[in-house]
């Protein structure tokens, strides 16, 4: 059986930390793509990460390229292409560059990658995702931001750290924007089947509340020239993957609402079923008075950042 192709586009810090995850995970054939300046680089990314092959034992065949036809065929697009976070910039500070990226990039999707399921990283994350799904007229379903995914991990990465518990044992949910008005769900977050509620004072989980909400700017502080790469790399290859093997996972990722949570036209955090069809549902969770004025903030921030793009 032929193998699944997965185009990473980008081939940054995450690009490459997503194609040896995915080498690793033996989720298919990797096509690294980047600008034509980077191509070297890129092709010198693929050629490392195959001479690790035969450490894990794993087959995969991985190129590196700045030609959008090498993405033919791919089952899987992940798009990580733009420019970081640096000290002091916001995830809104990076539109205006971003979106020339990301104009370019589903001009190039579109054209050679049209059936494939794709999984945006790229910030504003919010407003790229609907960025490209308005350029390349892609079906719903097929179009989904890596937001929730890596939200709601830092926010069990955090409870884990203060409970010292094993972080299999926590279920947590964040809703919302992929930035500061973000909302995680504390009163749903359960360690080994036990409330979160039960185990923590409520300062301690406002505080857990409140390093979620700045996780990323927390990294971007203490990298000092970039963002977060490991965990954006290991939260859209678990898209991907409950994408290809049709793992029916529920994932809290930037989908399009239309109507759910009383959002309309919004790609926004929210749990959705993803397997072989892509974003095959989106759950619907009754909410607190509170949960809902919150989520609506994070909805109008949204809402701003995409006015912002003229599509």
């Amino acid at each position: 059986m032929a193998r699944s192709k997965i185009a990473l586009i980008g081939g940054g810090q995450i690009g490459g930390i997503q194609a040896l995850l995915a080498t690793y995970k033996e989720l298919g054939d990797i096509v690294i793509v980047d600008i034509p300046e980077m191509e070297s680089r890129v092709k010198g990314k693929a050629l490392d990460i195959t001479e690790a092959t035969p450490h894990a034992k794993v087959d995969a065949k991985l190129t590196g390229t700045s030609d959008y036809a090498d993405i033919a065929g791919a089952d899987v697009v992940i798009i990580t292409a733009g420019v970081p976070r640096k000290p002091g910039m916001s995830r809104e500070d990076l539109l205006s560059v971003n979106l020339g990226i990301i104009r370019k990039v589903a001009e190039g999707v579109k054209t050679y990658a049209p059936d494939a399921f794709c999984i945006l990283v790229t910030n504003p994350l919010d407003a790229m995702v609907y960025t490209f799904y308005k350029l390349t007229g892609f079906p719903k379903n097929r179009v989904v931001g890596m937001a929730g995914a890596l939200d709601t991990a830092r926010f069990a990465a955090f409870v884990a750290m203060e409970l010292n518990v094993s972080t299999k044992d926590i279920a947590a949910t964040v809703l919302g924007g992929h930035g500061p008005t973000m909302v995680p769900l504390p009163r749903l977050a359960t360690v080994g089947g036990v409330p979160l509620t039960d185990l923590l004072p409520q300062e301690k989980i406002d505080a857990i509340v409140d390093r979620t909400r700045k996780a990323g700017t927390e990294i971007v502080g203490l990298l000092k020239n970039g963002s977060a790469y490991f965990s954006p790399a290991a939260a859209s290859l678990e898209m991907a993957e409950a994408y290809l093997k049709d793992k029916k996972r529920v994932i809290p990722s930037a989908a399009l609402c239309e109507g759910e949570y009383g959002i309309n036209g919004l790609f926004i955090g929210v749990p959705c079923v993803i397997g072989a069809g892509g974003v095959e549902k989106i759950l619907e969770i009754s909410l607190t008075d509170d949960e809902k004025a919150a989520l609506q903030v994070t909805a109008d921030k949204v809402a701003a950042t995409v006015k912002e793009t003229g599509l």
